[in-house]
């Protein structure tokens, strides 16, 4: 019988063949913890839809950050839930509000760590929207004062970097200069710039006690169908100052991750949200799924697709059966 010339399967024959030809790599150095950080202390509220995480006080909040950092992941991202939510958001950009306070004490308490926080009003607004409503519609331009301020206030409490969330028209070049004219300008911007409206956000939601009182966010999150739209988008942020580009959500988009790294050479982030997260442990629950190895599996083949970085709930898991190997 006639072989062709080349066998693949000679590179494949043990591990260390495997090892020296592998062409994606998975370090922790890639990973980021998100965290999420409500009032009080000795909080430790469990959510149910994301098991092993919480909504946290802050003194727990270092503790988790503190255990993170000591397993080599370099980052952490802030959510905040509020004591108290208004129309117009004004806890989100308080001096003494919880993802200022948090920051303060990240900074303070567990030192070589990036603290990254996420821009949004999502979580301060009382009908759930990430912006100003007028007449059950969404204000952009007004929405986008009310960002700056936010994106100005974590700065000034110390954050590494800002992450605005909301998919405002404008908001990168906003939070730009607002933070260029109060002597942020090494501050960088992580911009959610190819964000879907996704029905994998519902654990998020829960935990961030985030979700719209009436209607969606169709109208300014992107349609699950469009892909060139989101070149569209990531090139407005790069031009108004992004540092790093996010895709969210990222294994149903993996399309996304690569045509955003085929176009543009800023740092490449994507978001492992958390619907992907809890369809993974919940199958590892029912005994259906390996949960550690398609943990894995998921984290590499965002890797693959050309993400620099992955913001994941898996990132304590992943850290440590990356230490294992």
């Amino acid at each position: 019988m006639l072989f062709p010339d080349y066998r693949p399967r000679r590179l494949r024959q043990n591990e260390n063949f495997r090892r020296m030809i592998r062409e994606t790599r998975l370090s922790v150095d890639d990973l980021i913890l998100p965290l999420f950080s409500v009032e009080g202390k000795r909080i430790r509220n469990p959510i149910p839809s994301m098991p092993g995480h919480y909504q946290l006080s802050v003194d727990n909040i270092v503790k988790e950050a503190r255990a993170a950092r000591d397993l080599g992941i370099p980052a952490v991202m802030v959510f905040g839930i509020p004591d108290k939510k208004d129309a117009m958001a004004t806890s989100a950009h308080a001096k003494d509000g919880i993802v200022q306070k948090t920051v303060r004490a990240l900074k303070d308490k567990v030192k070589d760590l990036v603290v990254i926080t996420d821009v949004c009003l999502c979580e301060y607004t009382d009908h759930g929207h990430c912006g100003v409503v007028q007449d059950r519609v969404i204000d952009n331009d007004a929405t986008l004062e009310l960002l700056a301020k936010t994106a100005l206030s974590h700065a000034q409490a110390g954050a590494d970097m800002v992450a605005p969330s909301d998919m405002m028209d404008g908001r990168v070049a906003e939070i730009r200069d607002a933070l260029d004219e109060n002597g942020f300008e090494s501050t960088p911007i992580m911009s959610y710039a190819a964000k879907y409206c996704s029905a994998f956000y519902y654990p998020f939601r829960q935990a961030a006690e985030s979700a719209p009182k009436f209607g969606d966010r169709r109208t300014y999150q992107m349609d699950p169908a469009n892909s060139l739209e989101a070149i569209r988008e990531v090139t407005m942020d790069v031009e108004e100052g992004a540092d790093i580009i996010m895709v969210k959500p990222a294994l149903p988009y993996l399309d996304i991750i690569c045509r955003v790294r085929e176009e543009i050479d800023l740092p490449v982030a994507a978001y492992n949200v958390s619907g992907e997260f809890a369809m993974i442990k919940a199958a590892d629950k029912l005994g259906w799924l390996d949960g550690r190895q398609v943990m894995m599996e998921s984290l590499i083949a965002i890797r693959r697709a050309g993400a620099d970085m992955i913001l994941t709930y898996f990132a304590k898991e992943a850290a440590r059966e990356l230490a294992s190997r």
